[in-house]
C-alpha cells in the first residue's frame, strides 16, 4: 500500500494525540477517530474533515494504518483485542504509548500471526509541540514497515529516530523518560533545599538559567514554579510513575543495578501516594510535594 491511499486511525485524541491527529488530517490523510471520555477533541478533528468510527471495529475496517496513544500497555492490549476483529490483513498499528518493551514484543509476534504489521513509535516533548507538528519520535520496526510509516509520522514530527526492531522505539523512550524524571526529582529537591538554607526561587534560577545547567526541560519545569503556571508542562504525575516503574522493570531484566532509578522512583511514589494522583497534578508539582514532605508550604 503506497502513501497516497493510506487511510489514518488514531485511538487516544488526549492531550498529544489531539494534536497529532489534527496534523494527520490537516496535512492530506484521511482519518478516523474514536471517543473515549472527553468528546471535545474528537468533536473538532470532525470540524477538521475527520470521521468518527462508533466501534474500534468500525475504526479497523476503515484504516490501514492505526495509532495508539494510550496511558501504557494495559491499554494497549485492551485496545488491540478490540480492534483485532476489524483488522485487514496488511494493515499496521503503531503504538505511540510508553510501554513496557516486553508487552510490545509479545504484542507484535502476536499480530504477526494474523498478517498485521506493527511498530513502537513512542514521543518525545509535550502538547504544545504536538499540536505544532514538531514532536520527535523514536521508532521500532522492521525496514519495511518504518518506510511505510515514515511519511505519515513526519506529519506530526519533526526529528524522527529509527533505532531498530521492534520494542527498541520503547526501550529507548524508557531511558529519555529516566533522564527527565530524573531531573524532575532533581530538581524538586534542589528547590527544596534552597527554599531551606535561604536561596529564594527566583535567586536560584538566575544563576541556573543560562548556564551549562539549563536546557529544554528545566525551562518548563520551572514555569510553574516561578510563575505558578500549573500548565507549563502537562504531563500527570501518576503517568510519570508508571514510566519510572517500567523503567526499573527494563533494568531489572537486564541485571542492571537502579539506585538512581529506584531514588527516583520513590519521589514520584511519594507524591502519587500522597494526593498528587489527579488528571491535571502535572510533572512540575511534584516540587510541592517534595517541599511538604521537607516541611515547607
Amino acid at each position: 500500500m503506497t502513501q497516497a491511499n493510506e487511510t489514518v486511525g488514531f485511538v487516544g485524541v488526549g492531550l498529544m494525540g489531539h494534536g497529532m491527529a489534527r496534523n494527520i488530517v490537516e496535512k492530506g490523510y484521511p482519518l478516523t477517530v474514536i471517543a473515549h471520555r472527553n468528546r471535545a477533541p474528537v468533536e473538532d478533528l470532525v470540524t477538521r474533515g475527520a470521521t468518527e468510527a462508533k466501534s474500534m471495529e468500525e475504526l479497523a475496517s476503515a484504516c490501514s494504518v492505526v495509532f495508539l496513544c494510550l496511558t501504557g500497555s494495559p491499554q494497549v492490549e485492551a485496545t488491540i483485542a478490540a480492534l483485532k476483529p476489524g483488522l485487514a490483513k496488511g494493515s499496521v498499528i503503531i503504538d505511540c504509548s510508553t510501554s513496557d518493551p516486553t508487552v510490545t514484543e509479545r504484542i507484535a509476534t502476536e499480530l504477526a500471526e494474523i498478517g498485521v504489521d506493527f511498530a513502537d513509535a513512542p514521543l518525545s516533548r509535550t502538547p504544545k509541540e504536538a499540536w505544532e507538528g514538531t514532536l520527535d519520535c523514536m521508532v521500532g520496526a522492521s525496514e519495511t514497515v518504518f518506510a511505510r510509516i515514515e511519511p505519515v509520522i513526519a506529519t506530526w514530527a519533526t526529528k524522527i529516530v529509527h533505532l531498530g526492531g521492534i520494542g527498541d522505539g520503547h526501550k529507548m523512550k524508557l531511558l529519555n523518560n529516566f533522564i527527565s524524571l530524573g531531573y524532575a526529582a532533581l530538581y524538586s529537591e534542589a528547590l527544596a533545599m534552597s527554599r531551606k538554607v535561604g536561596i529564594p526561587v527566583t535567586a536560584f534560577d538566575k544563576v541556573i538559567r543560562g548556564s551549562r545547567m539549563d536546557c529544554g526541560f528545566y525551562q518548563t519545569f520551572m514555569g510553574y514554579a516561578l510563575e505558578g503556571n500549573r500548565e507549563s508542562h502537562k504531563f500527570a504525575l501518576t503517568n510519570a510513575y508508571k514510566d519510572i516503574r517500567y523503567v526499573e522493570s527494563m533494568a531489572n531484566a537486564a541485571t542492571v543495578a537502579t539506585p538512581m532509578t529506584s531514588a527516583i522512583k520513590n519521589s514520584f511514589a511519594l507524591a502519587v501516594n500522597t494526593g498528587g494522583d489527579g488528571p491535571e497534578d502535572y510533572l512540575p508539582h511534584l516540587a510541592d510535594f517534595v517541599a511538604r514532605a521537607n516541611g515547607i508550604e
